[in-house]
């Protein structure tokens, strides 16, 4: 492992000696690519420098103790040196094993989410309005910007289906375990007999693509125009502001009209279309690679029911990794981190044992 980080700390090196050539000036697109790498090796170098000092300050320690020492409280001062830069070096070199793990090349990216209602009719489409609300609140914490790309609501105020960006730094690699069934289990304000009813939404967590990132073919794509509408004839547009763009080898169909501007929906389903193609392939791939141990966490299968929120016992159940918290107001609210830091954890947990196994 200290090799392999002696190797980091050479190559980012060479791009800041790079970043501080005049050449590299002249080319912004190589200027923001060495930014963005500098950018992600940055903790690996700073932790296995600041591991290097401990590893130091414990050799320079032990010589001091090897020495005769006539000052008793000098000596215990070294050796609390020693104790500390013992106990460092455990804490640092941990530290160091997460960082190497393989990253996600996206986890840097900006998010698509896109939220469905599922089973459960109105219910449902009250519930993927919660969950809306929730990234937003959390994003808002986080302050990272949100946009809608494209929204269907009901006339009950909830939400049949929307996708939305959100747009900040690292936001995919602390979302990306977001998607799958959630299912919520609560009476509805219409129950009278105040029976509990269970309903699901699916949500879809795509890393936001450039189209320079995935190539498509014009020719593959039909694209129609109509007019939009909302809620019970709500925002109706006199024009054919709305788009449809079809991508003809996948049949894969995006839509966009919450724009009046039919240029800017068309810009808008282009963002989507891009990002969902692009998860298929990656899904695609993963799935050829049989022999690669699926994580517990995941990240991509929407079919896998991922999460419980249950009103009447205020709870919230992560089904990956067992975790039930009696917090589902807090985390409405957009009090997200204390799950996704399990989950997240648990993911990193997983990869080190495979990578152990594979050793």
């Amino acid at each position: 492992m200290l090799e392999k980080l002696k190797l980091v700390e050479e190559h980012y090196e060479e791009l800041e000696a790079k970043m501080a050539s005049p050449e590299v000036y002249n080319d912004p697109q190589a200027v923001a690519k060495i930014a963005r790498e500098q950018k992600e090796l940055a903790p690996v170098v700073e932790t296995y420098r600041a591991y290097r000092k401990q590893v130091e300050g414990e050799a320079e320690a032990l010589s001091i103790l090897g020495g005769s020492i006539d000052d008793p409280e000098f000596k215990e001062m070294v050796q609390q040196e020693l104790d500390f830069a013992k106990s460092e070096q455990v804490r640092l070199e941990a530290e160091l094993k997460v960082l190497l793990l393989p990253r996600d090349p996206n986890d840097s990216r900006n998010v698509i989410i896109e939220i469905r209602g599922g089973a459960g009719g109105d219910e449902a489409a009250l519930f993927a309005q919660s969950l809306y609300r929730m990234y937003c609140m959390y994003a808002e914490k986080r302050r990272w910007k949100t946009e809608i790309l494209n929204i269907n609501e009901t006339e009950l105020g909830g939400i049949k289906e929307i996708s939305f960006l959100i747009a900040g730094d690292g936001a995919y690699s602390r979302l990306k375990y977001e998607s799958g069934v959630h299912r919520v289990q609560r009476v509805p304000d219409t129950e009278a007999s105040g029976r509990i009813h269970t309903s699901t939404v699916t949500v879809a967590v795509l890393p936001e693509m450039e189209e320079v990132d995935f190539e498509i073919n014009n020719a593959d794509l039909q694209i129609d125009t109509f007019r939009a509408s909302g809620a019970g004839g709500q925002h109706v547009n006199k024009t054919e502001s709305a788009i449809r763009i079809t991508h003809l080898p996948t049949g894969t169909v995006v839509e966009c009209q919450d724009e009046r501007s039919q240029h800017k929906n068309k810009d808008k389903a282009m963002k989507i279309l891009v990002s969902r193609l692009y998860e298929a392939e990656q899904a695609k791939q993963q799935a050829e690679l049989a022999a690669e141990r699926k994580s517990q966490v995941g990240t991509g299968d929407r079919s896998e029911r991922i999460r419980t929120y249950n009103y009447p016992q205020g709870r919230v159940t992560d089904h990956r990794i067992g975790l039930t918290l009696y917090k589902i107001e807090q985390i409405l609210n957009g009090d997200m981190d204390e799950v996704l830091d399990a989950l997240i954890t648990a993911d990193q947990a997983e990869k080190m044992r495979a990578n152990e196994e594979g050793a």
